[in-house]
């Protein structure tokens, strides 16, 4: 049996779509169940990951499992969004059947300062590592689909806002491509020990490459414009963050600005094909038509 979390993020359902074509026994933990559309052959198990006596309910007969901690900003840090969430998972690891494990994490592995986010995913990590299970954990570029984030901007003002230099150019993946992959390795379960699988994408963009293309996608101009740390700080709290979790988001971008995304050589890019264009054509447009 597969446990799939998150099933209703916009990670965990295409995961879980991909999974149900499959001839496999399926459960997935949700704090809502309600939010699922019904199904018999998924086995929903309510509650949260955090909590221990949830876990070891969804974990009974399970071998195999997708793990994606909601990262709820509104939790007063990264530690207690990813870490605390994990930690009842971690725990129970050992005297579990499962054997392997998949997790969406960050590239920046090795980045000497405090990176936010990517700093409690990586010891998310580490945690499930020494539970001693076969693990993967995928180490993804920024998330070309966050532009999404931005649909009302785009819409009404014609541009989007990031608070990175609009031409600097970094590696971002399509969140298609790491629920294909993360689903793969959940079906084909031959791997062993533990690694990160660097997800860049099909190549480094930069936020005015990105404009263009939207600009040329939606027939109209669309303008990348860069936000101030500080101003980028307020809005997140002003979308319902905790003051510990805007700081984590600060961190995080801070560190990305800096080069921590390129740690990881562009040689080490696997099977990522979604191009920017494709997503907007296939997902963007899609939205905006909602």
């Amino acid at each position: 049996m597969i446990l799939v979390t998150t099933p209703a993020g916009d990670i965990g359902r295409r995961v879980l779509s991909h999974l149900r074509s499959a001839d496999v026994a399926l459960r997935v933990i949700a704090r809502d169940a309600s939010r699922l559309p019904p199904d018999p052959q998924i086995d929903v198990v309510e509650g949260s990951m955090a909590d221990a006596a949830t876990i070891n309910r969804a974990l009974a007969d399970v071998t195999r499992v997708f793990w994606l901690p909601p990262g709820d900003p509104t939790l007063p840090s990264a530690t207690a969004a990813y870490v605390d969430v994990s930690r009842a998972f971690c725990e129970a690891l050992p005297g579990s059947d499962v054997t392997h494990v998949v997790g969406v994490s960050a590239l920046g592995r090795g980045w000497p300062k405090p990176a936010g986010h990517v700093t409690a995913t990586l010891a998310v990590d580490d945690m499930i590592a020494a539970a001693g299970v076969h693990y993967r954990a995928l180490a993804c570029a920024s998330l070309m689909d966050n532009i999404a984030r931005q649909l009302q901007p785009i819409k009404d003002l014609g541009r989007f806002f990031h608070p990175t230099p609009a031409d600097f150019r970094l590696p971002h993946v399509a969140k298609a491509d790491v629920a294909r992959i993360a689903a793969h390795l959940l079906l084909d379960a031959h791997w062993t020990g533990v690694e990160a699988l660097p997800l860049l994408g099909p190549q480094d963009m930069s936020f005015n490459e990105m404009a263009a293309v939207l600009s040329d996608v939606l027939g109209r101009e669309i303008v990348a414009s860069e936000l101030p740390m500080e101003q980028f700080h307020q809005m997140m709290r002003d979308f319902g963050a905790s003051a510990g979790m805007a700081q984590a988001y600060v961190e995080m971008l801070t560190a990305k600005n800096e080069g921590m995304d390129h740690l990881v050589s562009p040689a080490a890019r696997h099977d990522t094909p979604t191009t920017f264009r494709m997503w907007c054509q296939d997902e963007l447009l899609a939205s905006m038509s909602q």
